[in-house]
């Protein structure tokens, strides 16, 4: 997927509170129940019908990984529903996010400041708006560059302009050769 599309999604899985099911039976199980039938899941993992009912029985144990990633990440997607919207809806409501970066970070400003780009570590709590916006992209499908830009306009407004109290005349924030982000709700 993408580094902050995976950001996002690590954030929420901080939330669970259970666990989600680590071997192949399990996963096929619970995947089963959430889709109503093999015949779903196996047109989802691209699998025949008869294969997922052995891992339902138990006769298959150990999945290809091509087919243990696929597995995984379906399990995961569909995990605590109720617990991730909670978690998102408070994120958005009240809490807002946290995101902690290392990465190259610049501006284009005015002639005569210093706006040359530098590898800086930020640990920044986000306000809710940004928390919404980054949801909401990522629901929507957006790629990994335009979230990329939501978390720069947040950087600019919360960490370079300090909620309007300094750097004004900011036009555009440059967040780039990113080595470390994560985020935290």
């Amino acid at each position: 997927m993408s580094m902050f599309g995976d950001g996002l999604d690590a954030a929420v899985h901080k939330a669970f509170t259970r666990p989600a099911p680590k071997s192949a039976g399990p996963q096929m199980r619970y995947l089963v129940k959430q889709l109503g039938g093999t015949k779903a899941v196996a047109q989802m993992l691209r699998i025949s019908q008869r294969t997922v009912e052995r891992y339902v029985k138990g006769q298959i144990k150990k999945p290809r990984p091509h087919l243990a990633a696929r597995l995984e990440r379906e399990v995961n997607k569909r995990w605590q529903p109720q617990i991730r919207a909670r978690a998102k809806a408070k994120a958005v409501a009240t809490d807002g996010i946290v995101i902690d970066t290392r990465a190259r970070l610049g501006y284009t400003a005015p002639i005569g400041s210093t706006d040359q780009d530098r590898i800086r570590h930020l640990t920044v709590a986000l306000p809710p708006q940004y928390a919404a916006r980054l949801f909401d992209a990522q629901e929507a499908g957006a790629s990994d560059q335009e979230l990329q830009e939501i978390a720069a306009e947040a950087l600019k407004e919360v960490y370079f302009q300090d909620g309007g109290r300094r750097a004004g005349s900011l036009e555009e924030v440059r967040f780039a050769d990113i080595e470390h982000l994560e985020f935290d709700l």
